[in-house]
């Protein structure tokens, strides 16, 4: 299982921006290197990180061979109601991680 840290706040404002912090822990590597031997290391990157608020996609991320190898992703929404955040990376080799959070907006 993959490591992740998400920072939502737990309460707002309705209407307030909020700001969404997400962290996934992955060795990445580019495919661009090479081994001792000369053969190439494949590629094992996350390609894609997708956050839903209450089921309704607000943010959506594709990431390629330059990002960093545990990438820290920030993004901004506005609180409209209470509920759940969603968010779902995948990548190379079938590599998949996922994460909830919740937040009471009054």
């Amino acid at each position: 299982m993959a490591r992740v840290l998400v920072n939502v706040p737990a309460t707002a404002r309705r209407g307030e921006i909020i700001e969404i912090k997400t962290l996934a822990a992955h060795h990445m590597e580019t495919g661009f290197r090479r081994t001792q031997l000369g053969e190439l290391i494949p590629r094992d990157i996350i390609t894609r990180l997708v956050c839903t608020y209450n089921g309704e996609e607000i943010f959506r991320a594709e990431l390629h061979p330059a990002i960093a190898a545990n990438p820290l992703l920030t993004f901004s929404t506005v609180a409209t109601e209470s509920g759940t955040l969603e968010f779902r990376w995948s990548g190379d080799n079938g590599y998949a991680a996922s994460h909830t959070a919740s937040i009471t907006v009054a």
